[in-house]
Formats: structure tokens, C-alpha cells, sequence
């Protein structure tokens, strides 16, 4: 039969700083309870009665103390994992910040400003379209939400969507060029 496990004897500085953090209460729940353990157990308390008393499993209580006996208070701080991996790279944020202050005519498309549901779909792969001016050169699979974040990071907004009928100046499209390169330089 294996021997109880217990967490080791606290000295005086780890016992104040236990008691501190009980006392204080629920402001960080993860320490409270890995501190409570510990206490629990450095004051004679059995695994299946700590276990009872902060409604955990006993195999929860033995793993905080054995990582106490192992590592000391340092245990006491949870040790999240990186999370998931970004979908979305800083190249592909470029790439809708571009597109978005790229006019839609300019890029062949049959419409004269960007909505928010316009541009998700020509990041992800043009509409569907097997015309290669509807097919960016790079597509992103982003969500509408997620676009509308970048933008407004960027402090790039879309008007509501109005209808009206563009010039019939022959010039029109480079009258428009000459004004997103004045507008581009001095940014």
C-alpha cells in the first residue's frame, strides 16, 4: 500500500503567505483554491477530505501537492498554454487594408465602393466567380466581424451604401486616380 500524500512541512514565510491569500479570498479563485489545498494538507488533512471540502477531485488535489512539494509557491500561479494559433497573419491584415482602400473598379470589379460583406467575399475567394478579375491574388478565409475590427483599427470606414449613377466624364477614372494619390501621399 502506497503512503498517503501529504504536502511537506511550510515554513514560517510560505505559511503568512498562504494564510494572506485564503484570507483574502476569491480574487484570483485558481491560487485560492491551490492555497487552500496546500493549508488543507500541511495541517493534517487527508486527499479524499480536501477533496470534499472544495468540491474537486482527489486526483486534482494529489497533482497541487506534489507540484507544491516539487516546486514551491511558484506552483501556485496557473501556467496557461499559448492558446490557438492565429489564422489571420499580419501579411494577410495588410492585404484587406489594402483592398479596402483600393477602389473596386479599379480591381475590374462591376461596383463603385466597398461594403463590409463585398469585401469578405473578394478576400475569400471572389464570389465564386471564375472571371480571374473577381479571384484576388491572395485569398483569406475572414469573417465579416474580423474585417470590420481591421478596419476600424485602421481607421477605415465605410459609408452606407447609396445608389447613384457614376460620371459619364471620359476622364473620370483618372480624375479619381490623381485624387487617391494626392490622398495616399500626404497621409
Amino acid at each position: 500500500m502506497s503512503t498517503p500524500v501529504r504536502a511537506r512541512r511550510l515554513t514560517e514565510d510560505e505559511g503568512r503567505y498562504l494564510l494572506r491569500l485564503v484570507r483574502r479570498g476569491v480574487h484570483d479563485s485558481i491560487r485560492y483554491r491551490r492555497a487552500l489545498i496546500i493549508m488543507a494538507s500541511a495541517s493534517g488533512n487527508r486527499v479524499p477530505a480536501i477533496a470534499r471540502l472544495i468540491a474537486a477531485d482527489a486526483d486534482t488535489v494529489r497533482d497541487v501537492i506534489h507540484a507544491f512539494n516539487d516546486q514551491g509557491l511558484s506552483m501556485l500561479a496557473p501556467r496557461w498554454g499559448p492558446g490557438r494559433p492565429r489564422r489571420i497573419t499580419d501579411a494577410d491584415i495588410e492585404t484587406v487594408v489594402a483592398v479596402a482602400t483600393t477602389r473596386p473598379a479599379r480591381l475590374g470589379l462591376p461596383f463603385t465602393h466597398w461594403s463590409i460583406r463585398k469585401l469578405t467575399a473578394y478576400l475569400d475567394g471572389g464570389y465564386g466567380h471564375q472571371d480571374p478579375a473577381w479571384v484576388p491574388q491572395h485569398t483569406i478565409r475572414i469573417g465579416r466581424e474580423r474585417v470590420r475590427r481591421v478596419l476600424h483599427e485602421h481607421d477605415i470606414s465605410f459609408q452606407h451604401t447609396r445608389t447613384w449613377k457614376t460620371s459619364t466624364d471620359p476622364d473620370y477614372t483618372s480624375k479619381l486616380d490623381r485624387i487617391d494619390e494626392v490622398l495616399t501621399r500626404f497621409r
